[in-house]
């Protein structure tokens, strides 16, 4: 049985359009600043360390919103059966670039088609916030059904009461962007609803480079 795939919200291609003028000024600032590289975030390390000890032998991990691949190449590199899907294709020719052994597709986490409890894992590390309000609790449905018994769920996120519209992204490009962004108990709330049991939660505060931030793993119950 096939989780069902979500329809696209309507402004999904501006924002395909958008991501793809970027994809290379943000590869550029990761590969050149470290940007986004969890070796340089104790925490954040630790909590990818801690996804990866979990899953492991449990099957497949789909890191969805890859991005350049860099969580993703990491994962393969602790020995896991990770693949890497983000709907920017410029994106995802720059991580098939960097690092040619991973898997890595283009699709959105809106357009995924999931076998019924087929993964291990599944990561929204810093992307699923660029979901509208009203899809991000379908995909975390789809995420729960397309996990084992036992399998889990992380994720990462900008914490806080009101969305942020980007008009400039990497490299000064004009774009228009939401960022939604949620208090940890909403979205405990919307996981737990999604049919996922919370098992750790990090928060992070603000520092010179972005706004609070929030880490959660999550379980299908066995």
């Amino acid at each position: 049985m096939r989780a069902n795939p979500i329809d696209r919200p309507a402004d999904l291609d501006v924002v395909r359009e958008s991501y793809d003028r970027v994809a290379d000024n943000y590869v550029h600032m990761v590969l050149t600043t470290g940007f986004g590289d969890i070796r340089s975030h104790p925490w954040l390390k630790a909590s990818i360390d801690a996804f990866a000890d979990t899953v492991s032998g449990l099957g497949p991990v789909l890191d969805v919103g890859c991005g350049p691949g860099t969580v993703t190449a990491y994962l393969a590199e602790r020995g896991l059966d990770v693949s890497g899907v983000d709907l920017s294709s410029r994106m995802i020719e720059n991580a098939r670039r960097l690092y040619p052994k991973c898997r890595f597709s283009v699709a959105s986490a809106t357009d995924l088609d999931l076998e019924e409890a087929s993964l291990g894992g599944v990561l929204g590390w810093w992307s699923l916030f660029n979901l509208p309000r009203d899809v991000l609790p379908q995909v975390l449905a789809m995420f729960a059904r397309a996990l084992k018994p036992g399998g889990h769920f992380i994720t990462a996120t900008h914490v806080g009461d009101e969305d942020l519209v980007r008009t400039e992204a990497y490299g000064g490009v004009s774009v228009r962007w939401t960022t939604h962004k949620w208090r940890p108990e909403q979205l405990v709330d919307l996981i737990e609803r999604a049919g996922l049991r919370p098992v750790a939660e990090l928060r992070l505060p603000a520092d010179e480079l972005t706004g609070p931030g929030l880490v959660i793993m999550a379980e299908r119950p066995a």
